[in-house]
Formats: structure tokens, C-alpha cells, sequence
């Protein structure tokens, strides 16, 4: 005689008047049919079982609401019979395979997947459009910010949100905010981290929330660069004199930023203290030899050494039949040295975004 089990009741008992062996029925069992369960009791099944198996879940992701209605679930529920747990799992198996494609659920989530296709000034608008419906958690829109975007919310807001800001965002970052901030104000922040301890979890959602729609009222940038690294990508493969008359123009006009573009550059006389000497072979492989030796042998002057520091880190037979040819050589018009020396440029360039190379960094007092 089998024990039934039921959803929101304990097992059944079993009668203890047990009739005469002579008139057990020794017929088999009846087959027993799978019940009938709302969306919710199956899907509080499917977790149950779910984490009975050891998975994990980010159900902490759903709405709050949502979450409370699972737990609600779960707890009114106490048995469930094998031919109503197959019934289910075979319903939810299905329904999965039967799934072709799927969508991110909320606006952040779904601006995350269409990065690098729209523009900005498109995400901004729309977040402005939907009355900056920040995503469930508004956190993760504030921590795709850049340092630069969340500086200013250090410098205004209160130490206590400022500490609650900090402890959302990843290390690396948070440290390079603190230490962009004045000394006192760094002090004062970081003593207030010590006293989120017992913040509630709604009251850092309200902040993130908050912060979210602060950030998602600032207009957005047309460029992701400093202007002074955009002059200085400009000025990096312009012609040396151009080059010059420009910096000396803007040292007139403002010397600050003159400052920052001149530290933003890099160019032919900057390969020495810049290009690791083990980079070199990786730069010139791909390099015409041609435009190698032209750029060489225009390197006179001031820039003899940048080419005496190339062909030394060059395989010596290479550089003798490359010495040969500077030879041969007939004087190099300036032009045509430039344009030989700005190829070399664009080759180191393009190594160190690939992440091919690392060009180092001059010290700031430099």
C-alpha cells in the first residue's frame, strides 16, 4: 500500500486496520496521475530542486517582489509525488529547448548589449526618454562609469554616500578615485566606510538609484578622449615644424594645456625613453624596409640616437645590411623623412593598442 504525497500536506497515514491476508487485494497498483499545480508552485519545484542538485542561482537578480512570492511559495509547500515532480520537469525541459531566443531583461541591460552599436548621445537620450528606469539594480549602471564621471560625485555628495559609492565600485577603481581626492576629504570618506557595517540593503539601492539617474542627467560626451590627447594624436604624425609652431601657439594661449599635449605625445625623438628595446624587433617586421631606411637616415642631428638605438636592438646582421644601405643613400628630403618616420610612429601605435607592446610611461615631473 503506497504513502501519497501532496503538495501543502504531510504524508498520509496509513490505516491500521490491516484486513486478513486472505483478503489482500494483490491487484497492482493503480497509476497515479500527476497533479494539477499553478505557474508559481512549479517554478518554486524547479528551484527547489535546483539547488537540491547544488546549482546556482542569481535569483537575487529578480525583482524584490518576485522573490518574495518564491520564498512565500516554497514555504506552504511540503511534498511533492514522483509523477507530478516528472509532469513538471518534463514541462520546464521543454519549454527551455523550445526558447529560440532571448532578450535582456531591463533598459541598463539591454544599453549593455547594444554598447559599441549606438552612439552615447543615443543611450543617453533614451535613458532620458524612459524617465531613467534604472534597472533593478541601479549599481550596475553607475559602475560602467568612468573615474571621471564618478570624481564629482565624491567632491559633493555626503561622506556617508560617498563611502557607500566606494564599497559598490571595484577596487582598482575606488582607489584611483580616493586618491584623486584631497587629503582631507579622502580621510573623511574612508572613516565613513567603517560605518556601513548595518546600512539596510534598501537604503544602498535608493542610493545607487540616486546616483544612477545624477549620472544619467549629465549630457553625454561627444568624445570618450581628453582633448589634449586628441591634439597630441593630431600633432603626433604631423610634420615636425608644424608640430613645433603649434606647441609654441599654444604655450601662448594657455599653458596648461599646451603642458598636457606636449606629455600626450609621442613621436620620432620620444622611440629612446618610450619603446622598450626588446619591442623593437616586433615594430619593424611588418615595416617596409625601404621606409625603415629612410626613416634612419633622415635621423640626423638630435635624432641621430633614436636610430642608433633602433639598429642596436636589431639583430646585428640586419642592421649591418640596413647601415649599408643609409649609405648608398642620398640626402633625404625633409618631407619624405617625415612621412617615413610618422609610418614607424603609426606601427608603435597600433602594437600598444593590440596590447602587442607597453610604451613607458614618462615620470610626471618630466
Amino acid at each position: 500500500m503506497g504513502t501519497d504525497l501532496v503538495l501543502g500536506e504531510g504524508p498520509g497515514q496509513i490505516s491500521n486496520n490491516t484486513a486478513p491476508e486472505s483478503q489482500i487485494d494483490l491487484a497492482p497498483p493503480l497509476r497515479q496521475l500527476p497533479r494539477q499545480l499553478s505557474r508559481r508552485q512549479k517554478a518554486a519545484i524547479i528551484v527547489r530542486l535546483l539547488l537540491a542538485e547544488g546549482a546556482e542561482l542569481a535569483l537575487q537578480d529578480l525583482p524584490d517582489s518576485l522573490q518574495g512570492e518564491l520564498v512565500h511559495q516554497m514555504s506552504t509547500m511540503r511534498y511533492v509525488d514522483r509523477a507530478t515532480l516528472k509532469a513538471v520537469i518534463d514541462e520546464f525541459v521543454f519549454e527551455i529547448e523550445e526558447v529560440g531566443l532571448s532578450f535582456p531583461g531591463g533598459l541598463e541591460d539591454t544599453l549593455s548589449v547594444l554598447d559599441g552599436t549606438i552612439s552615447p548621445a543615443t543611450a543617453a537620450r533614451v535613458r532620458k526618454l524612459s524617465g531613467v528606469q534604472i534597472a533593478h539594480d541601479p549599481w550596475s549602471a553607475v559602475s560602467t562609469m568612468t573615474s571621471e564621471q564618478l570624481l564629482p560625485l565624491l567632491e559633493n555628495e555626503s561622506p556617508e554616500v560617498s563611502a557607500v559609492l566606494l564599497s559598490k565600485l571595484k577596487t582598482s577603481l575606488a582607489a584611483e578615485l580616493l586618491g584623486k581626492l584631497p587629503g582631507q576629504r579622502a580621510r573623511k570618506i574612508a572613516y565613513a566606510v567603517s560605518m556601513t557595517g548595518t546600512i539596510a540593503p534598501d537604503v544602498v539601492s535608493r542610493i545607487g538609484r540616486s546616483l544612477a539617474e545624477q549620472l544619467g542627467a549629465q549630457p553625454p560626451r561627444a568624445f570618450e578622449d581628453d582633448p589634449s590627447e586628441r591634439v597630441g594624436s593630431i600633432l603626433n604624425v604631423s610634420p615636425a615644424a608644424t608640430r613645433e609652431e603649434v606647441l609654441d601657439g599654444l604655450e601662448e594661449e594657455d599653458t596648461a594645456f599646451a603642458s598636457a599635449v606636449r606629455k600626450s605625445i609621442f613621436t620620432f625623438a620620444n622611440i629612446p625613453e618610450r619603446l622598450q628595446p626588446g619591442d623593437v624587433p616586433k615594430v619593424t617586421k611588418d615595416i617596409d624596409q625601404a621606409v625603415l631606411v629612410t626613416a634612419l637616415a633622415a635621423a640626423t642631428g638630435d635624432q641621430e640616437n633614436v636610430a642608433n638605438f633602433i639598429l642596436d636592438a636589431m639583430s646585428k646582421r640586419l642592421a649591418e645590411g640596413i647601415r649599408e644601405e643609409m649609405a648608398e643613400r642620398s640626402a633625404v628630403k625633409p618631407a619624405e623623412g617625415d612621412a617615413a618616420m610618422n609610418e614607424i610612429i603609426a606601427q608603435i601605435r597600433t602594437l600598444e593598442t593590440g596590447g602587442e607592446i607597453t610604451l613607458i610611461v614618462p615620470d610626471e615631473d618630466e
